[in-house]
């Protein structure tokens, strides 16, 4: 697996599965990779251009929701790069120049709809993250409102965990955990109201915030295919999984041909990483009526 990112030649502050952040001295530069990961592994086959549908479609969000709350980019226009990252042709439309904000080690995702570790959750105990929910919901279920569900960020390929709230105000305490909790939920709402005109039902979501110079502010990517269920509204059916626009294709795969979860992730076969593309492109699309 090779995505062109040893040719930048940055200090390089860290590599997650899909993003590398790089050291400019004053901000960070981050990199959106064409690398996919499923279960908390890396799979060794790129989905080419992916992280160009990472990167143009969070500048569009961030740019939508600046209202709510303050984000980190400075710019992820390439033509706006200093002269010596333009170099590196392989930055364009897939990385941006940030503000370096101290992360907020909680995983803040809002759910609208029972789906994934939710759902399973649901199943057991009738709740989510201790929110107790209303009985006979099925997959896929609407809820009556979007609920908070933030999970722990672990580090080292470790899995997150779903934490209650309280833990949350442990860790961070109360007034960073409410507003966490009240600006995910606005975020949320503004998107999947504004995504359902578009014909996406925006099932959940994973937020990251940091702190710069006091403030929180809104970090990472937001809304995409990599850390949103996007569902087909003329599609959804509840009481069963949906055939989404994200993701979920490749975990659905890795089920089908039984891989353990825990040996070394296998290739994606050519059919898969296509679809792939093709399901991230049409999330793109839709949402901003633009063409990749």
């Amino acid at each position: 697996m090779s995505d062109r990112e040893d040719i930048i030649n940055l200090p390089l502050v860290h590599k997650g599965k899909v993003r590398n952040v790089y050291d400019l001295g004053q901000s960070y530069l981050i990199v959106a990779s064409d690398r996919i990961s499923a279960f908390d592994h890396v799979i060794p086959t790129l989905i080419t251009k992916k992280g160009k549908v990472l990167h143009k479609l969070s500048m569009f969000w961030f740019d939508f929701v600046q209202g709510i709350v303050p984000n980190h980019i400075i710019t992820g226009d390439f033509e706006s790069f200093p002269t010596t990252l333009k170099q590196y042709e392989y930055l364009r439309d897939r990385s941006m120049i940030v503000k370096k904000a101290d992360r907020v080690d909680i995983e803040c995702i809002v759910r609208g709809y029972l789906a994934g570790s939710g759902w399973k959750e649901y199943k057991k105990s009738q709740s989510v993250c201790g929110i107790k929910l209303p009985v006979g919901l099925g997959e896929s279920s609407k809820l009556p409102e979007p609920i908070f569900t933030p999970s722990s960020k672990e580090e080292g390929g470790k899995h997150d965990e779903n934490i209650s709230f309280e833990e949350v105000i442990e860790r961070v305490g109360k007034n960073v955990a409410e507003n966490l909790r009240k600006i995910s939920i606005g975020l949320y709402k503004k998107v999947s109201e504004y995504s359902l005109l578009r014909g996406i039902i925006v099932a959940d979501t994973k937020l990251e915030f940091g702190f710069y110079d006091g403030k929180l502010i809104l970090i990472d990517e937001i809304f995409t295919p990599d850390s949103s269920r996007f569902w087909e509204a003329d599609k959804y059916e509840e009481g069963k999984p949906q055939d989404s626009l994200d993701k979920q294709y490749v975990r659905d795969y890795l089920e089908h041909i039984n891989w353990d979860k825990s040996s070394p992730a296998p290739e994606l076969p050519k059919n898969v990483v296509e679809k792939t593309m093709e399901k991230y492109t049409s999330a793109y699309e839709k949402l901003t009526g633009r063409n990749l």
